[in-house]
């Protein structure tokens, strides 16, 4: 058995426990298909073996408390963890992106990264922590992105239980187009507004010389 269908047993057979467990440990940076747990959570409760307001709670809590862990291990180890980091190039890799996120995003990137562009969630943490990010509002929109994530997924282990492996490849893939779509509109925007000056420049000059 791999360590999804580990995963996967574990919750079946101990429920809410494995599921707040999990997902905290997975907070704080340890990889492990939380996605898959989720939907797989949504499932039992449509079969009902657990009841979808406990299915929420405990893991929107678990998810919460392991990202302020994360945060917290950035803000009072900050030296120490950054130096760590910089033995690895793949985390000093990780770290310098999640950097370049939050100043593009800021809280908004705290937010994306709960429930949208997941992997890139525990190291903003760190990074929010040894940058002294005010904590409230990273607790704010933190905990926004993070019962977005629960509901989203849950509901769709829920409404489709019979086919849980199917979903979770499609939400996947799924993700990743709509962060394509979130930076095509980015980009439009940006477009826009930079072309505005040089189209007012032009239809100055074109007033100028009707006026002639």
């Amino acid at each position: 058995m791999n360590i999804t269908d580990q995963l996967l047993a574990a919750l079946s057979q101990y429920g809410l426990p494995v599921l707040f467990f999990v997902i905290m440990i997975a907070a704080v940076g340890v990889p492990l298909p939380i996605s898959m747990m989720l939907v797989a959570a949504g499932s039992f409760v449509e079969l009902g073996e657990m009841k979808l307001w406990q299915v929420i709670v405990v893991a929107s809590a678990g998810a919460v408390i392991g990202d302020q862990i994360g945060y917290a291990l950035g803000r009072w180890g900050g030296q120490r963890v950054g130096e760590r980091i910089k033995r690895r190039k793949d985390a000093a890799a990780k770290i310098a992106q999640s950097e370049a996120f939050a100043k593009r995003w800021g809280a908004v990137g705290i937010f994306f990264t709960r429930w949208l562009i997941t992997p890139l969630g525990p190291w903003l943490n760190l990074t929010s922590g040894m940058t002294g990010y005010p904590w409230p509002r990273f607790f704010l929109w933190d905990v926004l992105g993070e019962v977005l994530w629960v509901v989203l997924y849950v509901m769709l282990g829920k409404f489709f239980s019979g086919r849980v492996q199917e979903l979770v490849e499609i939400l996947g893939n799924l993700g990743w187009v709509i962060v394509g779509l979130i930076v095509a509109v980015f980009l439009g925007w940006r477009l826009r507004r930079y072309l505005q000056p040089v189209n007012s420049i032009k239809n100055s000059r074109a007033g100028l010389q009707t006026g002639r």
